[in-house]
């Protein structure tokens, strides 16, 4: 087996992956990067790009079902989803040209194959070629995360699926259930909801996402839609009768069962840990790799990054964790700020948060004051008939400075960056309750809420 030597390698294209290797490259190092799948990982290919391109069909169908009270009168006389699936394909495709052009115009060298550990310096990478070895300098480890499948009987019979292949599904479920009610089950029964009926099954006794108030109301709205939601429920087996599956499940003590046509599995995700890992001596704890502040495992040379590490599964902090790394093995100091990471929901409306919610702060010992808004005295969200939400904001009492922030409305993902501005910058909230926001447009609830946390809400 011939023998190469690279000095910086990274294993596993996905987005802390690519990403560590353009900004490596960039900054003039020679990176090789393994990859056994499609370059951008789960997000581009199997999560974040195809829902959301499957979620803007299923809105435009919400959208259409409610034209007369825009005016229009306009019937649907047919859904066809397997035209939706062909559009999300395309949009990947598109994404996939161009992360593939970026590769090539940064001159990093992509080895297609799986990646095996051989010891702290050694790599194998096992392809439909002949086998590389690989004896490296530097490593960064970005294998991402996989869906967890549950210990559940009946799990493997045919139309029980996880969301990556759900995605491919060309058929119209008439009743979908959802098993899970995580960020992945939500947002597809948001997007089922237009063609289905959904039921949802969570084990837990409520939504878990952020501030209680904010997770209460999209609970409401969601159950307003028709989406049935069943708590302290757990999952006992799966039955095939026929072309059906029969899903039983036991509530508060008492056996339920339910008869649908496809069973999504969305219970999660856990960090791909590979035995060679272990073999080697890499430290894991709680499933996934153990990294310090500088995203250097217990191995000297070694640096992980992204969902393998661990915490919130993120791709745009999977970004910086990957962006954090390279700086890092190329010996420039680098650290990331944790308590400045927006994560946002695509319910509709959608949920986006930062920081620190109103219990975390208090926990933490601050005395707190809360500026708050809603949607449906914003100007905006009236025209545009989505008044649905609020903006909450935490701020320290004592200083001013904006602790987090949480949004549940429409375009909530694409307000929250100034919010994680003023987070970043430990910005004061008179400074944002003056600022002089666009009138009319859903960013004044920002505004508002601002100024709400200094007694100066004028339109409150």
């Amino acid at each position: 087996m011939e023998m190469i030597y690279r000095d910086y390698v990274i294993l596993g294209g996905g987005p802390a992956g690519y990403y560590a290797a353009i900004y490596g490259a960039k900054l003039g190092a020679k990176i090789t990067l393994i990859e056994d799948k499609e370059i951008g990982g789960v997000c581009l290919n199997k999560g974040c790009i195809p829902t959301k391109a499957l979620l803007k069909s299923s809105g435009i169908i919400k959208e259409l079902k409610r034209a007369k009270e825009f005016g229009i009168d306009i019937d649907i006389k047919k859904i066809n989803l397997e035209t939706a699936v062909d559009r999300k394909n395309r949009v990947v495709k598109a994404l996939n040209i161009g992360l593939s052009s970026l590769i090539n115009s940064n001159k990093i060298e992509l080895i297609k194959g799986r990646g095996i550990l051989k010891s702290k310096n050694q790599i194998i990478v096992e392809s439909k070629d002949e086998p590389k070895l690989i004896q490296f300098n530097k490593l960064i480890i970005s294998t991402g995360a996989s869906p967890i499948i549950p210990n559940i009987q009946g799990i493997t019979n045919e139309g029980v699926l996880v969301s990556d292949d759900f995605l491919e599904l060309k058929t119209i479920p008439e009743h979908l259930v959802i098993i899970g009610a995580g960020v992945i089950g939500l947002e597809f029964a948001e997007m089922y909801s237009a063609f289905s009926k959904v039921t949802v099954i969570e084990v837990r006794d409520k939504l878990y996402f952020t501030d209680e108030e904010i997770d209460n109301e999209l609970l409401k709205i969601m159950k307003r839609k028709g989406i049935n939601l069943k708590f302290n429920s757990k999952v006992i087996r799966i039955n095939k009768i026929n072309d059906k599956l029969e899903v039983i499940f036991e509530q508060n003590g008492k056996e339920n069962s339910i008869v649908a046509d496809n069973v999504l599995l969305a219970c999660g995700r856990r960090p791909n840990i590979s035995q060679d890992m272990i073999d080697i001596g890499l430290d894991i704890k709680n499933g996934a790799l153990v990294v310090n502040e500088e995203f250097k495992t217990n191995i000297e040379n070694i640096y992980a990054a992204g969902d393998v590490i661990g915490g919130k599964q993120l791709a745009h902090l999977s970004f910086a964790e990957g962006r954090c790394a390279i700086e890092n093995a190329l010996g420039i100091k680098s650290k990331l700020n944790y308590n400045a990471v927006p994560n946002c929901i695509y319910t509709e409306p959608e949920v986006a948060t930062v920081g620190m919610t109103e219990t975390e702060a208090i926990g933490k010992g601050y005395e707190v004051k809360i500026g708050k808004y809603y949607f449906r005295n914003n100007g905006r969200a009236l025209t545009l008939g989505n008044r649905d939400g609020f903006v909450k904001i935490v701020v320290d009492k004592n200083t001013n400075i904006v602790l987090g922030a949480q949004i549940l409305g429409e375009s909530a993902s694409e307000m929250i960056s100034e919010l994680t501005l003023a987070i970043t910058l430990k910005a004061d909230v008179n400074i944002l309750s003056t600022m002089i926001h666009p009138h009319p447009t859903l960013s004044e609830a920002i505004f508002e809420a601002c100024g709400d946390a200094c007694g100066m809400s004028v339109h409150k």
